[in-house]
């Protein structure tokens, strides 16, 4: 599985390109701030076709570049309890960050919604250019934030992460390397979040490396055992 993986030009957000393998078809994953040109670059040297784009949950550091990149005729696939915020992610915003795009951008802060979006739930796979992402509904962070596992690993890995993983699941803002997302914002819930890493994070097979939504890559193995918010939980 080809895997490309760059943060965003703010708040450090990763944004991933999956794909079977260069010259084929491939699904961006949380295209975030400002990341279009860097984004059409890595298409571009992997002669990749972007065909869906996947969210993770639906804060704007993730979604958005969502709109330009599916450009009117790929789909954006998000869960339907976070469908909501796709109509205008700027509104759950505070003057102070609204602001800081602003000034970045150097322009007002606009949003237009994504032509076409699917709502997704768990239970229900997603066949994208060639790959089958399942959908593991975590809410905490957000009230529809998800992993998308994958039964395969990306190329390139070190020798000793790749005779250690065997599957790939995308955490976004659920699971970090050594921490988890916040849940002090609208539509997060610490209570719900620790039933998400009790249920859905620590049933996941140790042999499972970790792509999370900002931070490094980790395995769950290695977090059941170092990361402070795993401690103490039963699944």
């Amino acid at each position: 599985m080809l895997t490309v993986s760059f943060p965003a030009a703010a708040m450090g957000t990763n944004c991933y390109v999956v794909a079977r393998e260069r010259g084929s078809e491939c699904v961006v994953v949380d295209p975030g701030i400002g990341v279009t040109d860097q984004l059409e670059h890595v298409l571009a040297d992997f002669d990749l076709k972007p065909t869906a784009v996947l969210l993770t949950h639906g804060h704007l550091d993730h979604t958005f570049s969502v709109t330009p990149v599916c450009g009117g005729t790929i789909a954006a696939h998000i869960h339907e309890d976070d469908r909501y915020r796709l109509v205008d992610p700027y509104a759950q915003l505070g003057p102070q960050l609204r602001g800081m795009l602003e000034q970045s951008f150097g322009k007002a802060a606009t949003w237009q919604e994504p032509e076409k979006v699917v709502s997704i739930h768990e239970g229900a796979p997603l066949e994208l250019a060639g790959l089958t992402f399942g959908v593991t509904h975590a809410p905490g962070h957000t009230e529809g934030s998800v992993m998308f596992t994958i039964d395969d690993v990306p190329q390139g890995l070190d020798d000793a992460t790749a005779a250690s993983v065997t599957s790939t699941v995308v955490t976004g803002d659920v699971l970090f390397a050594g921490s988890i997302g916040r849940t002090d914002l609208i539509g997060g819930s610490a209570e719900a979040m620790q039933r998400s890493l009790r249920d859905k994070v620590l049933p996941l097979p140790d042999s499972s490396l970790v792509l999370p939504g900002h931070g490094p890559a980790t395995t769950i193995a290695r977090e059941r055992a170092t990361n402070p918010y795993l401690q103490g939980l039963t699944s």
